[in-house]
């Protein structure tokens, strides 16, 4: 069993992907200063070390002996990535550069990084596909995101550190967020009706996205660790290939959750991308990997 460190492993995906790994008998060491992780999602059988991954001195010597990295920490949200661009490019550029250079310097094997579907902004082509033409950012987030994918191929290509860029798109299931700037939609919807309170989608509602169960990316995750065929800084979508409008979520949710719940409609927010759907394509034929969970059932998971 190999020494593996999770960045950001106390968060949402992180804490997923820790107890998957801890689960198969790996030594995991979790790197998070818990600016949103949460010490209730830290696997107790995991190595737990309070760090800042934009802190290269500080990190370096954990990367000694780890075999992978999952690099998850990050400024991981649109909207508060327009309120303050600084933060997020200091986190998501800086911060992946030095886990880079310490899993280059600490003989690490392969660093898996957490993409995401927000490097590809408003598209006219869908399914959208790795290799799509990307001209224009709808935020800074999808701008650090895609740095981070070039830096990975850089330091493949340059230093023989293995590296792939895993695009996930819009996850969802236990433990996402849903207070404050990082929410999640579902998880927004379904603290409102917990509360007794209207659901509020952003006008029209007709945004669709492409809603990948946590529990999927996971597995894409292992796959991408143990897989031959990548190590080079490839990309790969990870999503179901399937979308759905927020007004179609909202009435799935409420179906299940609160038939007499009520629907309202606030402004437009800068930064939305208009349709996201994944060509999965590649991801099984490099990774061997299907998602595995539709949305009706991942949702009444959730809901039960």
């Amino acid at each position: 069993m190999s020494k593996i460190i999770v960045t950001g492993g106390a968060g949402f995906i992180g804490s997923h992907i820790t107890d998957r790994l801890v689960k198969d008998g790996h030594s995991v060491v979790i790197l998070d200063n818990l600016s949103s992780g949460k010490k209730n999602q830290i696997n107790k059988k995991a190595k737990f070390i309070n760090a800042d991954i934009k802190n290269l001195n500080e990190i370096k010597k954990y990367f000694k002996g780890a075999e992978y990295v999952f690099h998850l920490a990050a400024q991981s949200r649109l909207q508060p990535s327009i309120i303050d661009p600084a933060v997020t490019f200091h986190d998501n550029i800086n911060g992946t550069l030095n886990v880079l250079i310490a899993a280059r310097d600490m003989g690490v094997r392969r660093v898996i990084f957490s993409a995401s579907s927000s490097v590809y902004g408003d598209q006219k082509t869908f399914p959208l596909k790795e290799d799509a033409l990307i001209q224009g950012y709808k935020t800074p987030y999808g701008l650090t995101k895609h740095t981070g994918e070039h830096m990975c191929r850089l330091f493949s290509g340059l230093y023989g550190l293995e590296t792939v860029s895993l695009r996930y798109f819009n996850v969802y299931g236990p433990r996402q967020v849903t207070e404050g700037a990082y929410a999640t939609v579902i998880g927004i919807f379904l603290r409102q009706l917990e509360n007794n309170e209207p659901i509020t989608i952003v006008s029209p509602g007709t945004i669709r996205r492409d809603f990948t169960h946590v529990s999927d990316i996971v597995n894409a995750n292992i796959c991408a660790m143990k897989s031959k065929k990548v190590g080079k800084g490839e990309v790969v979508n990870i999503g179901t290939g399937r979308n759905y409008s927020i007004n179609e979520v909202a009435s799935l949710i409420l179906s299940k959750v609160k038939p007499q719940g009520k629907k309202v409609y606030i402004p437009k927010r800068l930064g939305e991308a208009k349709i996201s759907l994944a060509d999965n394509k590649k991801a099984w034929q490099l990774l061997g990997w299907k998602p595995k969970v539709s949305f009706d059932e991942g949702i009444s998971m959730l809901t039960k």
